[in-house]
């Protein structure tokens, strides 16, 4: 047995390599997604059983670990080269999913490949945010004035195109990405003149694209409204009011794993709404060990920021733990009704498809950079 325990011991060590919090953060949140999955989908899964929607999740989840996994063993300046193929490519993508794509939900946002469906935006976001980065670390040295063109019109328009397209089909998800490429040109010294280009023109094409996607822009027009409208009124909506009921039920530290009442009422609670059955099962206490998880992500992308040598390797690492942490606290939000609602997921615990994988990559790219020992030469 202590040889087992000696064995497993060292392959861990010889194989999971970089930033050691970070693989005990996805640790931490794996095992409460497992375990609240189970338990939301219970309520939404009662012919076929949870047991099937846990085994999904698992399997997802599983190759989401086994990305991350993979992803972490590539040099990191390899991104480099892939990130601008994925770019081209996510445009067609984003476009078919569009005009042709899957409705679920209520949102046309899908891509279907036989029996594949997967949402091109998770596949764009990252894209733009590792070729962003790329086209940063090329131009540390360069003068934006006397390479304009080359320089920031090039990063601007790429910046604008992706997070307008992206708004077409979901506008909250648009818009963090246009915040998230903000900050990462802000950490690549970009004067903030031609970064006030970036917010304001973003927004107008944003608002330009999904003015042109009359179905988007009402769904957005109506969200808007009836958050307004609950300040004004005091009345919430029925998923928001069913969260409430979630949180209070939990208290402190909760009623235990797999003792929730309000999955039984409320919508998608397994996937944007996961939140308040974590604090209903879990409690106050639960609630917010999971938003110090996400902070502590952040804070260990930025410490690979500080300690990296090299400029693609931080603009990496601090991009992609900006993105997923901003997404994953606009979700907490909006089960407490201070924002409207996204239908964003919260990255690693809601249940998902290509979502988990994507962000399984990206954690995997994050810890890449922090393994170091890269020549970015070649970028």
């Amino acid at each position: 047995m202590q040889h087992i325990a000696q064995t497993t011991r060292q392959w861990f060590e010889a194989n999971l390599k970089g930033d050691k919090q970070i693989w005990w953060i996805v640790l931490i949140l794996t095992v409460f997604s497992l375990l609240s999955v189970y338990s939301a989908a219970g309520a939404s899964a009662f012919k076929a059983g949870p047991e099937a929607m846990l085994f999904k999740h698992v399997f997802t989840l599983g190759l989401a670990i086994c990305c991350m996994f993979f992803a972490h063993k590539l040099d990191y300046s390899y991104y480099a080269s892939l990130s601008r193929i994925a770019l081209l490519l996510s445009i067609p993508l984003l476009l078919w999913a569009k005009l042709f794509g899957q409705e679920i939900n209520e949102a046309q946002r899908w891509v279907s490949i036989g029996p594949i469906q997967f949402q091109p935006s998770d596949l764009a976001k990252l894209a733009l945010i590792a070729n962003l980065a790329t086209m940063l670390a090329k131009r540390q040295r360069i003068s934006y004035k006397e390479n304009l063109v080359q320089g920031l019109a090039f990063m601007i328009f790429w910046c604008m195109l992706i997070c307008g397209l992206i708004a077409m089909s979901n506008v909250s998800n648009g818009l963090l990405l246009l915040i998230t490429c903000f900050i990462v040109m802000y950490i690549g010294r970009v004067p903030i003149k031609y970064l006030s280009i970036l917010i304001f023109g973003g927004l107008f094409v944003i608002f330009v694209f999904v003015r042109v996607s009359d179905l988007r822009y009402r769904t957005a027009q109506n969200r808007i409204e009836r958050f307004t409208n609950s300040y004004r009124t005091g009345e919430v909506g029925y998923q928001i009011e069913q969260g409430y009921i979630a949180m209070a039920n939990g208290g402190l530290f909760g009623k235990g794993p797999g003792n929730s009442h309000q999955r039984n009422f409320l919508p998608y609670c397994y996937a944007d709404f996961i939140y308040p059955i974590i604090i209903e099962e879990w409690g106050t206490f639960g609630g917010v060990l999971i938003i110090c998880l996400f902070l502590w992500l952040l804070y260990r992308g930025l410490k690979i920021l500080d300690k990296s040598e090299r400029a693609l390797g931080g603009l990496l690492a601090a991009g992609l733990c900006t993105s997923l942490v901003l997404q994953a606290l606009v979700n907490i939000a909006v089960t407490v009704e201070l924002f409207p609602t996204t239908g964003l997921t919260l990255p690693l615990l809601s249940m998902g498809g290509t979502s988990l994988l994507f962000t399984g990559i990206s954690i995997g790219i994050v810890l890449s950079v922090s393994r170091g020992g890269v020549d970015e030469s070649k970028i």
